[in-house]
């Protein structure tokens, strides 16, 4: 099964620049065009979108320096420009979603990709085993860092919460992002048995 297509990065690319301005069927309106734009627009994140739009345009202006085609392009195109950029110093994963970007446009436009030949999936998959890198393992906090939040902590309704959001992040094991999205519908009552009453101060 072909690595490349379990790559995160979804398809096509809404409102690329090189997006076909017209159908292949003449009965298509052009409102009717528009209609699918819209919908094809809505259907990724505008950071995806955006994401694709710098990849692919990366991709054309390295075609245009050598007079290659970069819609459709050619395999050994593809691969040639991803060997270079990863000579560069280009990271594997960023390569990879470039190769994702290029292989939307081909299919949005019609064109069969050349991420699909052997030859660019045994590229990046070169490159990932000669440039990649051992993640980063972050460290945990530990009670002794805690300790010393809360003493930097004020004691005021800032720094309440600021202690709370501490201790729940390392009770539960929370990403920050996780935390951030926390609202106060997340929160319920609980009893506390230990001390014969329920938490509530109201």
């Amino acid at each position: 099964m072909n690595r490349f297509r379990k790559s995160p990065f979804p398809e096509p690319i809404p409102n690329s620049p090189t997006l076909p301005t017209s159908l292949p069927s003449p009965t298509i309106a052009a409102n009717e065009l528009d209609a699918v734009r819209e919908f094809v627009s809505a259907a990724r994140a505008a950071s995806t979108t955006d994401a694709y739009h710098r990849d692919f345009s990366a991709f054309e202006r390295w075609c245009r320096t050598r007079s290659h085609s970069s819609l459709p392009a050619r395999r050994e195109t593809l691969a040639a420009y991803l060997a270079c950029e990863a000579t560069r110093g280009i990271r594997p994963s960023t390569l990879a979603r470039r190769a994702a970007a290029v292989a939307s446009m081909h299919r949005l436009a019609g064109h069969v990709s050349p991420t699909e030949s052997q030859l660019v999936c045994l590229t990046l998959a070169g490159i990932r085993r000669a440039r990649g890198t051992a993640p980063v393992r972050k460290t945990p906090i530990g009670t002794e860092a805690i300790k010393a939040i809360f003493a930097a902590t004020p004691d005021t309704i800032a720094g309440f919460r600021d202690r709370a959001l501490v201790l729940l992040g390392f009770a539960g094991a929370f990403r920050r992002s996780e935390l951030v999205a926390l609202d106060v519908d997340d929160l319920q009552e609980a009893f506390d048995r230990r001390v014969g009453g329920d938490l509530r101060t109201d």
